[in-house]
């Protein structure tokens, strides 16, 4: 029997778990839910906070370059029709007649099949990591179903914005398998539009920002005009975005409502951007690897040239190995002087800087790691889970799941156990530490059923420490309990001030 802990099935067994502890809810459950948007629970949202705390404390707190900026989700309409996102930010949509699905078209791929160099007929299949062999196997199944004889091509895999206007008739819907119903694509606006104030017209139309970086870029001048900022400098923001997508999926990674993380760093139009750039991708990088994220699921993927917008000198994207195929996990973009200029011209107000060097005003270009807490969420979950085979406290051999959280990120830092829960002497000692501990960390207090069932159910919540309050720490002296390590589940003696010492040391 394959293990859970394997590719093909990691999602469904992370799914199940997140679900289970605590972690992640689909959203609006209770009515059948909403796709694209998800709860998160107990466990789930103080690993959230931990992730936003660890990445605010280390880009903004400990940083004299870096200040930080709250900006509001509702922005004047003009921010989003001066930044290009009412008229561009779209994706290509494709709708099938029957049945009435709706797909993105370039997650939507198609190959002819081709037959002795005749092409017979077309086959589809959704965007996934096996999406060739997909084609490959309905291209082979075509084939058998129309009794074609002869050599069968290998299939080349196109999406469906690479169709000729011909051709499109002729591909089959993933959802019928039959050809001919579907669209030809069409641009898709992803903002969600509202509504503000007691009129609904088109004077009243705002909408969710889709992105966080536009707050910053706007209120850049209010920055420079109130602090002590100087070049190179930046500004953070951590905040809900909202994309109305054609197709969420892979759980938490592609959804409507996300949280981001972005910074926009402002230097000289002079400076050495490319050296920039690359210092902003080693410290994400390193950042990744702080939390616990394995430097082997770690790649980059810099965009060619061709692709890049018109006003891009370049971006990478540190990309992470997920169950679902190696995908984007934190974008660094060089966007050059595009945003300041764009509001500058669309408000009226100049967004320029004056350099004492040479005497004149020049607009600042810009570096912007963007991420999503969400995707780091389920990296974390992704890089952490793990299923082996222990023994318990009679030499049985039994399966552990365990979530391998860094301490930094971990939702839990130290469950306080007594070892019997009517034993008053253990359970007030139990409390008392468990109060102290409380006062700086997020700690659990847990006497129900069997230590070794304890200590699996910390296991799952990620708790890198258990603290057993036994009989030698209230009858021996020098005040000791057993100090259990969720990796190697190796124990030892402790005291409350180790304990306290070695929380400083690897909680920061």
């Amino acid at each position: 029997m394959p293990s859970p802990a394997e590719p093909a099935n990691l999602m469904e067994a992370l799914v199940a778990l997140a679900k289970r502890r605590g972690f992640i809810y689909p959203s609006s459950e209770i009515y059948g839910g909403l796709n694209g948007f998800f709860d998160y629970g107990p466990l789930g949202a103080e690993l959230k906070r931990n992730i936003r705390d660890c990445w605010w404390r280390d880009m903004v707190q400990r940083r004299d370059d870096i200040v930080g900026l709250e900006s509001s989700i509702i922005m004047h309409p003009k921010v989003w029709e001066a930044s290009g996102h009412v008229a561009g930010f779209t994706d290509p949509l494709v709708d099938c007649k029957v049945s009435k699905q709706r797909y993105r078209a370039d997650q939507l791929f198609w190959s002819p099949v081709v037959v002795d160099s005749k092409t017979v007929g077309y086959v589809s299949a959704l965007e996934s990591e096996k999406t060739a062999e997909d084609l490959q196997a309905a291209a082979e199944l075509f084939k058998r179903k129309k009794a074609i004889t002869g050599t069968l091509a290998p299939v080349t895999p196109r999406d469906f914005t690479e169709a000729k206007e011909s051709e499109i008739p002729l591909i089959p819907s993933p959802a019928t398998g039959e050809p001919g119903s579907l669209t030809a694509p069409r641009a898709f606006n992803m903002m969600f539009q509202t509504n503000v104030g007691a009129m609904t017209d088109a004077s009243s139309v705002a909408y969710l920002r889709p992105e966080t970086a536009q707050g910053m870029f706007v209120d850049f001048k209010n920055v420079t005009d109130t602090t002590r900022v100087k070049l190179p400098f930046g500004i953070a923001q951590i905040g809900k975005s909202f994309r109305n997508e054609i197709t969420p999926r892979n759980y938490i990674f592609r959804s409507r409502e996300f949280e981001q993380m972005e910074m926009e760093y402002f230097i000289h139009e002079d400076a050495d951007w490319a050296k920039c750039h690359e210092e902003w991708i080693t410290w994400c990088e390193n950042w990744l690897k702080s939390i616990g994220l394995p430097a082997s699921h770690l790649s980059r993927y810099a965009h060619p040239k061709e692709k890049l917008a018109f006003y891009s000198k370049g971006t990478v994207d540190i990309m992470f190995k997920y169950p679902f195929g190696v995908q984007e996990l934190w974008g660094i973009a060089a966007r050059g002087n595009y945003d300041l200029t764009q509001h500058a011209t669309a408000s009226g107000k100049p967004q320029d800087l004056f350099d004492e060097a040479s005497k004149k005003k020049f607009v600042p270009h810009v570096i912007e790691p963007a991420v999503g807490v969400d995707r780091i969420l389920l990296a974390v979950l992704c890089a952490g889970y793990d299923v082996e085979d222990v023994k318990d406290e009679k030499g049985n051999v039994e399966q552990r799941t365990v979530l391998r959280f860094s301490p930094r990120i971990a939702p839990v830092k130290v469950a306080v156990l007594p070892l019997l829960k009517n034993k008053e002497p253990l359970t007030n000692r139990a409390r008392a530490l468990h109060a102290r501990l409380q006062r700086r960390y997020a700690v659990q207090y847990d006497d129900g059923g069997a230590i070794g069932k304890r200590y699996r159910r910390q296991d799952e919540a990620g708790t890198p420490w258990c603290v057993t309050i036994d009989f030698d720490t209230i009858e021996k002296p020098g005040d000791t309990f057993t100090l259990r390590e969720r990796d190697s589940m190796q124990q030892r003696r402790i005291t409350e001030t180790e304990l306290f010492a070695l929380l400083e040391e690897q909680v920061y």
